[in-house]
């Protein structure tokens, strides 16, 4: 399947919904589960898939993504032959319309014209699911469509299969067709081209607010969700980091907790996601939330149904709650002291 099939992940989408967790890094690169990042789940089905050769396709704040990605060597994707393709965008003002970006496409043509897989898989970055690409193919060829989406209950996931020469020749028509983008090709009505779905019918969320991030974050903690996402015979990949597990105090109370490598916890934590080098004081209450890597929780602080991005530090006996449903979110690198509710 590996030489019949190209990956092509678009990373240029902009969510106006997560901008309070997009300030400084592409949505692609959002932290998730507190050792993934969002794109780790298309990337591994890819490569799980047997697909040996990924095209990366960013806009906006991609330095981070490019960090956590490297050369591609913890997918098994540096490669002297095929592996990890990144192309930023040329043009920071033009607007993205739709998964698969067919002007991006244009400026890195002799890519896909030099590529040998016959056949071209185009996905957005930020849809958590876990699957086999093969059957689509397989499903695909056997439909005889041209373009086909997969989707969900009817919504399409922003996954698109099609042959790399109809790829090409979308790029090179866009101006023609008015085309801008390969979603476009795929929901016009009146396209000459044969448009099929495939029914995807395990977990999957989309990920394109702050409320949708919190709702799948949550949905963690659910069994059967769990088991979709993280089956053992197609585990879901990331940047590996070399660090002691974290430590517990005597003192420390933590249930229902998903909590990774190099922290240190002397607190109480419930129902919540706590990722890498973060640090609960003693005395300190967590519920409900994500804090994110290496922040600092410090003593007697209670913090409850709030998001934490990287390197916040909440001061001594401070309270962060949030009102309603929405969490509260607390930006990169920020300090909080005294009450703060959403």
């Amino acid at each position: 399947m590996e030489k019949r099939l190209l990956g092509v992940i678009d990373a240029t989408a902009f969510h106006e919904g997560l901008q309070e967790l997009t300030l400084h890094r592409s949505p692609a690169a959002i932290p998730f589960g507190g050792r993934y990042r969002l794109i780790d789940f298309v990337l591994s089905n890819m490569v799980n898939s047997g697909i040996q050769s990924v095209a990366i396709f960013p806009k906006y704040q991609y330095r981070s993504l490019m960090d956590h990605l490297g050369s591609g060597r913890n997918w098994d994707l540096n490669r002297k032959r095929d592996g990890l393709f990144f192309f930023p965008s040329p043009r920071l003002d033009h607007p993205v319309t739709g998964v698969g970006p067919l002007d991006h496409f244009a400026a890195n043509i002799d890519f896909f014209k030099r590529s040998e897989q016959e056949y071209t898989l185009i996905t957005n970055a930020c849809t958590i699911f876990n699957t086999h690409f093969f059957p689509v193919l397989e499903w695909h060829i056997a439909s005889g469509c041209d373009i086909t989406a997969i989707r969900k209950g009817g919504v399409s996931l922003g996954m698109y299969l099609l042959k790399t020469s109809l790829l090409r020749e979308l790029i090179e028509t866009r101006h023609e067709t008015g085309y801008l983008s390969v979603r476009d090709a795929a929901t016009d009505p009146n396209s000459p081209l044969s448009l099929c779905s495939y029914p995807y019918e395990g977990y999957a969320a989309m990920i394109d607010s702050v409320d949708t991030y919190f709702s799948a974050s949550m949905d963690l903690f659910e069994p059967e969700v769990w088991n979709q996402l993280f089956p053992r015979e197609r585990p879901i990949l990331t940047k590996v980091k070399d660090e002691p597990p974290t430590r517990y105090a005597r003192e420390a109370y933590v249930h229902n907790t998903m909590v990774a490598n190099g922290g240190l916890i002397e607190g109480t934590v419930e129902n919540s996601i706590i990722a890498r080098g973060v640090k609960i004081g003693k005395g300190a209450v967590v519920r409900n939330c994500i804090i994110m890597q290496k922040s600092k929780i410090e003593e007697n602080c209670i913090v409850e149904g709030a998001i934490l991005d990287k390197d916040v530090k909440v001061e001594r006996g401070a309270h962060i709650k949030a009102s309603g449903k929405k969490p509260y979110v607390v930006r990169k690198g920020t300090v909080q002291g005294a009450w703060m509710n959403s």
